[in-house]
């Protein structure tokens, strides 16, 4: 009886296990399940050597990261640091030694008091979207009662999402480019402070021999003349946007300023040039509109801004200048000046340099030529590439905003700034 039953009980165990492995791999009979199971077992050694080599790409590219001269780390979806390489932890100066995977998850804020990068990953993981920011990093000494100064530089994050809200941050140090962008205003600034001098002498003789030579000859002196005068007016660009970029809004001498006669007077000084291409201004907005402003750094926004667009217009076209309110203004007071001419717009590719200094999207579009047959040396940047990048200046200087697109209906370039209200009109002589 007891080996009957162990028997059964066998039995009964082993059509269990087999009903079991059926269920798992959904076979109908247990020869079909003997195939696919033969099937498996041939399959195995090629999966294992699959995820073998899954695995070893996963080491070469932390391998990868480990050696990289950029900085990476890798947050949870509660913001807890799961991997950095030592070069992130050498630019945020994690608050205890890190590298590779993380054993024990702390929160990066814990080790890294960064709060502009906690920002920016929180910026990534809700818009599903690369996100990028550059800040100032400053060290706060862990010791209060012998603190010590800590190395400050600029830091540029790209973060990016991963699966189950994950994000990854890759960290450059920006100190060397910094660096290189003071350096480079310096002796721009240092030239300009040089030129200055021997071009207004040139000026002064070119202009003293103008009555005493030969008709024939005066041609070339009007010439030297003319060449002089747009050097110095380059000369004087720089170091206006050197005094810009290094105080901002020191000297600005802000008062009240009735912006549509501002605008008509900076027509005016440029219609001889409109007038070679038979342009024409649409001013759209009210007949006065009072903002506190510095009116001759103002008066050179308009300039420049109404220059470029008679540049880029086609012949026969009209120039669109639009002052309006902000949309969602705290305070009276601000105002939005919109200019828009009808040729063929900026190309994407150059959107993002727009503003910077010497940048010129398309050379053979200078108006150099054009200047020259009217003889009239403009006020403004002509065709050297600091037009927009001291309107830009300018405009931050004022605390506002500036931005360059494609119209969407006319499809020429359109360009759009932002001044903020004052409360009340101020003097900022310095």
């Amino acid at each position: 009886m007891g080996l009957v039953t162990s028997a059964g009980l066998l039995l009964w165990r082993q059509r269990r296990r087999e009903k079991r492995i059926l269920s798992l791999i959904k076979a109908p009979s247990w020869s079909t399940a003997l195939t696919r199971l033969q099937a498996l077992l041939a399959d195995q050694p090629e999966q294992q050597q699959e995820l073998q080599f899954l695995g070893n790409r996963r080491d070469t590219l932390e391998h990868i990261l480990q050696a990289a001269p950029v900085g990476y780390l890798q947050v949870d979806d509660e913001n807890r640091l799961i991997w950095c390489n030592n070069e992130a932890n050498r630019l945020l100066r994690m608050n205890q030694p890190l590298m590779g995977s993380v054993q024990r998850r702390r929160l990066l804020l814990e080790v890294a008091r960064s709060y502009e990068l906690d920002a920016l990953i929180d910026e990534a993981r809700q818009r599903q979207a690369p996100c990028q920011r550059e800040w100032m990093l400053y060290q706060i000494s862990p010791d209060p009662i012998h603190p010590r100064e800590e190395p400050t530089y600029p830091l540029r994050g790209y973060a990016i999402p991963l699966h189950r809200s994950e994000v990854g941050v890759f960290l450059e140090n920006r100190q060397e480019a910094a660096l290189l962008v003071q350096q480079r205003d310096r002796w721009t600034s240092d030239v300009a402070h040089e030129l200055k001098t021997p071009l207004t002498s040139i000026r002064l003789v070119a202009e003293t021999l103008q009555s005493r030579v030969e008709p024939e000859t005066k041609v070339w002196l009007n010439r030297l003349v003319n060449e002089t005068i747009r050097l110095s007016h380059l000369v004087e660009d720089l170091l206006n946007l050197s005094r810009l970029q290094a105080n901002p809004s020191h000297g600005l001498a802000r008062q009240p300023i009735d912006l549509p006669p501002l605008i008509h007077s900076a027509w005016q000084s440029l219609e001889p040039l409109a007038q070679v291409k038979q342009l024409s201004l649409h001013y759209q907005g009210p007949e006065h509109y009072w903002a506190n402003l510095d009116e001759p750094l103002f008066l050179r926004v308009v300039l420049n801004l109404i220059d470029n667009a008679i540049k880029h217009s086609p012949s026969q076209a009209q120039v669109y200048v639009q002052v309006s309110a902000p949309a969602d203004a705290p305070e009276p007071g601000g105002f939005v000046l919109e200019v828009v001419d009808q040729g063929s717009g900026f190309n994407p590719k150059d959107l993002p340099y727009i503003f910077d200094r010497f940048y010129r999207a398309d050379p053979s579009r200078s108006r150099g030529q054009l200047a020259a047959e009217v003889n009239l040396p403009s006020t403004s940047s002509r065709g050297s590439g600091l037009g927009l990048a001291i309107v830009s200046q300018i405009v931050a200087a004022h605390g506002g905003t500036i931005t360059a697109a494609n119209h969407p209906d006319l499809g020429g370039g359109w360009l759009s700034l932002e001044i903020p209200a004052v409360s009340e009109p101020t003097d900022e002589v310095g």
